[in-house]
């Protein structure tokens, strides 16, 4: 599978608005840069001329400049290799790449080589998961990390002493990715498969992780809800801070309590609790 990674120069004030836009017609990874925005779709989903009526309406009060490419593998690889330095969570938890060395300071570390996946802990939706995550006892709890990219939260609800984590995602690179990542990380309990919510198997976990997107979450939380234990939590992030009281009404119409929130550079998590 390959992916689209569309650029884009823009005005600081339509950042947000074009990230919406954009998930509307299948974008679904944004990263954002010094200049403005760097967008991910899959090549399935990639369509020129939605994009070009997409830009053409914000060309002129945007001040938009944008181009694209298509990253194969390699591509990808190569890019991210550059680019890609070690994390710090909490003075607690080290993310780091195969060629960066172990820091003993930390107790915890994740091993991650993200290749085609999006979710290395740079971001701040996937930082502050982790943060929170690390906060809530995971000893002996059954976790469902929704859309697992890299595996990244799956791999640390398992160092956290979660005994069965199941993580899917609708990218068979991602799936890929989290395997090798899980066996990176001697996590062999964690399992994944490619599919959607709707493709699992309905029963009680301990802890739901569904670091998204806002449309994604406010159109699946019920449904996350059917795969919650009671008493259990759900981690929701990759929304900003102003679409919390959106998703803050979907899961409190599902008899969910919000115990727990994040924010950093305008981005959100929350955690949720059932009853």
């Amino acid at each position: 599978m390959s992916f689209v990674e569309l650029t884009l120069s823009l005005h600081p004030d339509f950042s947000e608005i074009l990230v919406a836009e954009l998930a509307e017609i299948g974008f679904d990874s944004f990263v954002e840069t010094d200049e403005g925005l760097q967008a991910y779709i899959t090549f399935e989903l990639w369509d020129e001329s939605e994009l070009n009526g997409l830009l053409d309406r914000y060309q002129a009060v945007a001040q938009l400049e944008a181009h694209w490419q298509i990253l194969e593998k390699q591509n990808w690889n190569e890019t991210w290799e550059k680019s890609f330095s070690p994390i710090q969570v909490d003075d607690t938890l080290l993310v780091r790449a195969t060629f960066h060395p172990a820091d003993p300071a930390f107790p915890m570390e994740i091993i991650i080589t993200p290749k085609m996946s999006f979710g290395t802990g740079h971001h701040e939706t996937t930082s502050q998961v982790m943060s929170l995550q690390l906060e809530l006892d995971h000893q002996g709890k059954s976790v469902l990390d929704v859309g697992t990219g890299t595996g990244i939260l799956a791999i640390l609800a398992a160092k956290l002493g979660a005994t069965e984590v199941h993580g899917f995602d609708i990218d068979e690179w991602s799936v890929e990715n989290t395997l090798e990542n899980i066996e990176l990380n001697d996590t062999s309990h964690v399992t994944v498969s490619q599919g959607t919510i709707q493709d699992q198997q309905t029963k009680p976990y301990d802890i739901v992780l569904a670091n998204i997107n806002r449309n994604i979450l406010l159109a699946e939380i019920p449904l996350y809800v059917q795969c919650m234990a009671p008493q259990s939590h759900l981690f929701v992030s990759g929304f900003y801070v102003h679409d919390a009281p959106d998703i803050e009404a979907v899961a409190e119409a599902q008899g969910l309590k919000k115990i727990k929130t994040k924010s950093k550079n305008g981005w959100a998590a929350i955690v949720f609790q059932r009853g």
